[in-house]
């Protein structure tokens, strides 16, 4: 997903503090990864949840 769309589904607006708040933690934890890494700035960027995140998000499913 990209940036946008990742705030959008958070309900989201501001973008500044989503990076600082929510996406920079989620990159540094290794549960989204960019696809393409070698250029973090690139217009095409997008990101996806690592094995990791998945894991992470299902313990979070199953403790509701």
């Amino acid at each position: 997903m990209s940036r946008e769309a990742l705030q959008s589904t958070l309900g989201l607006q501001d973008r500044k503090s989503f990076r600082e708040l929510y996406l920079r933690p989620a990159l540094a934890d290794d549960l989204i990864e960019m696809t393409i890494p070698d250029k973090p700035n690139s217009r095409l960027q997008k990101h996806r949840m690592t094995d990791k995140g998945r894991r992470w998000l299902a313990g979070q499913k199953s403790t509701r």
